[in-house]
């Protein structure tokens, strides 16, 4: 696999209520204008998250993009991650299914840092939810959300 630099995306397919994916639905994707990003964290954040984002979206034309950073160690090579793609592609589709959402695409980024990654996947002024465990300290999610914010997105953080 040649032609690996800092970031790799590497899964865009839409999915369905059903788990089942469409042409036609990736077509009627290219129309969305409004388009909200859901930073995958844990399990049961990301669950929540991508219910809000749904609910945020319901009755306009939008669609969610669940993106997950992957940072690699730099003992291995980039293309190497050591979770296999398909695993975490399993995963992804898994959590898009259990969700509320009725379109999500999910992203997979390889990468070093993973603040850098989403800064460089993500549109400028981009709506992002954040899932969390609900802390009165920061933890690393919140820590995201306050660099996100300082670099001009705009993110909502679901705590659960």
């Amino acid at each position: 696999m040649k032609g690996y630099r800092k970031f790799l995306v590497r899964l865009e397919k839409p999915v369905h209520e059903e788990g089942s994916t469409t042409d036609a639905a990736a077509s009627h994707g290219a129309r969305h204008r409004l388009e909200i990003a859901v930073v995958f964290t844990s399990l049961s954040s990301t669950v929540a998250a991508l219910n809000r984002a749904a609910s945020l979206l319901r009755g306009l034309d939008g669609r969610i993009s669940l993106i997950d950073a992957r940072p690699i160690p730099y003992v291995l090579p980039l293309n190497e991650p050591p979770v296999s793609l398909d695993f975490t592609q399993l995963c992804l589709l898994a959590i898009a299914s259990a969700s509320d959402a009725e379109e999500v695409t999910p992203h997979i980024v390889l990468c070093r840092f993973r603040f850098e990654a989403l800064v460089n996947v993500l549109k400028p002024y981009s709506l992002i939810i954040i899932g969390c465990r609900k802390s009165r300290w920061p933890n690393r999610e919140k820590r995201l959300a306050r660099k996100l914010r300082r670099s001009g997105y705009e993110v909502l953080v679901r705590e659960d």
